[in-house]
């Protein structure tokens, strides 16, 4: 392969051949002009050649990744290409590390010069703009020769080989983070670390201790009283160790976006922060993502582990365009929870969906659960339903329009109300303190 450097002689040689034509006019006959232009061409060729015989050979490379294997969606990753030159012969070239462009990789080619034997390391910055799994494509080199007339590249057979493979996993953006110190703080409180443990239905005993004036004296232990001789009193805390499991509707209605993303991803956010928070009371998280299929599934994970676990099994998921099975949400819960679970359901509130879908699976499933579903809605609904006086024809049927849509969120709200379920019915940017201040007054009032 030439370069325009090569097009660039040949263009020299000819205005400078045009020139002498000017200058020497009927003195240069047309078989010199011809044969000078002959000669012109076959030296810039005799180069070319020369040039491309001398370019290290871009197949002797041998090439290695080291640096990032994941990150946060939002956040900078940063991975190296090594490259060593196994040729006897000075590498100058050019590289373009290429990678899906969702991985938003910087910079696009890097100019190197490697030494017989030595290696070179380049970086390339990845800020991905999708969750996921964001792969390395291809490496194509091209060498230069030492007057940079000509190069050599690696054709795409070779190239494929040459590339080590190497994948940056995405995890699912997680906002609600910065809520999650609010959240332990409250959680502290409950669990009496901050104040005096008090008496909520169905908690569980504690220990007993020495009555204070002020305690109420219906947690007086008349039994243990006597034993000490003194006046004791029993303590209570929030529940310990109960089930959550967290079930992401991957379906049709996940992929609606709100805002700038997919509803799955509030779902995921949500679940996060959530599952963080209930970790740390000491219960016990899983994770199903359920359309026609299981997608994803966590169980019997021990805390220290189980956001890495969340994250690395959430980052994969995409929306399917089908209808949710939620029989098999349904069955897959049954089957693997025993025993009393909170069991949170994250998708739409949609009549089509729920109302065929879910409904009539769910009497069977409250029976033996307790179950909040949990929906994050888009706020711009609220603002459609309102118009002023002065409104023009399309704004009014929007209105109209956005009116029914609440309705019927609402009509299905009341519909699962009335079968014993909690719902969660928040804004996108909301759903997850909120659904995790909903898991702290269950935990407080001993309804989990």
């Amino acid at each position: 392969m030439i370069t325009a450097r090569a097009a660039g002689l040949v263009g020299v040689g000819a205005a400078l051949l045009a020139l002498a034509g000017l200058v020497l006019g009927d003195r240069m006959s047309p078989a010199v002009l011809w044969t000078t232009a002959g000669v012109i061409l076959l030296l810039v060729a005799a180069a070319c050649v020369v040039d491309y015989v001398a370019a290290a050979s871009p197949k002797r490379l041998r090439m290695s990744r080291t640096g990032d294997q994941s990150v946060w969606l939002g956040e900078t990753g940063q991975v190296t290409l090594l490259l060593q030159n196994r040729s006897d012969r000075v590498l100058t070239g050019r590289v373009r590390d290429a990678w899906v462009p969702s991985a938003g990789a910087t910079p696009a080619m890097q100019d190197v010069r490697i030494e017989p034997g030595r290696a070179v390391a380049i970086t390339t910055t990845l800020t991905p703009t999708r969750r996921g799994d964001r792969a390395a494509v291809r490496v194509m080199v091209r060498s230069f020769g030492p007057f940079r007339l000509t190069y050599r590249q690696t054709s795409r057979a070779v190239a494929d080989r040459l590339t080590p493979k190497w994948r940056l996993r995405v995890y699912p953006r997680f906002n609600s983070r910065r809520l999650l110190p609010e959240k332990l703080a409250r959680l502290r409180v409950l669990d009496g670390s901050v104040v005096t443990r008090g008496r909520g239905q169905g908690t569980e005993f504690d220990t007993l201790r020495e009555y204070v004036l002020g305690d109420d004296v219906r947690s007086i232990d008349w039994r243990g009283s006597a034993r000490r001789s003194d006046v004791v009193v029993r303590t209570w805390r929030p529940e310990r160790d109960r089930r959550l499991v967290c079930v992401l509707d991957t379906g049709r209605t996940s992929a609606a976006r709100i805002g700038d993303e997919p509803r799955l991803d509030a779902a995921m956010d949500a679940a996060l922060l959530l599952a963080s928070v209930a970790a740390r009371a000491d219960d016990r998280v899983d994770l199903l993502a359920v359309d026609t299929a299981v997608r994803a599934s966590v169980t019997n994970v021990d805390k220290k582990t189980l956001l890495f676990r969340l994250v690395t099994a959430m980052a994969p998921l995409e929306p399917a365009l089908v209808e949710t099975d939620f029989g098999l949400v349904a069955g897959e819960v049954l089957r693997r929870e025993r025993k009393r679970a909170l069991v949170v359901l994250f998708t739409a509130l949609e009549p089509g969906a729920l109302g065929e879908g879910l409904l009539p699976v769910l009497p069977q499933l409250a029976a033996r659960h307790k179950v909040i579903v949990a929906s994050a809605h888009d706020p711009e609904l609220a603002r459609m339903a309102q118009v002023g006086a002065e409104a023009a024809a399309a704004d009014v049927y929007a209105a109209a329009a956005a009116q029914r849509a609440l309705s019927e969120r609402d009509r299905v709200a009341a519909a699962l109300r009335h079968y014993g379920v909690e719902v969660v019915d928040a804004p996108a940017d909301e759903l997850a303190s909120r659904l995790t201040d909903h898991y702290l007054a269950l935990k407080h009032t001993g309804r989990l």
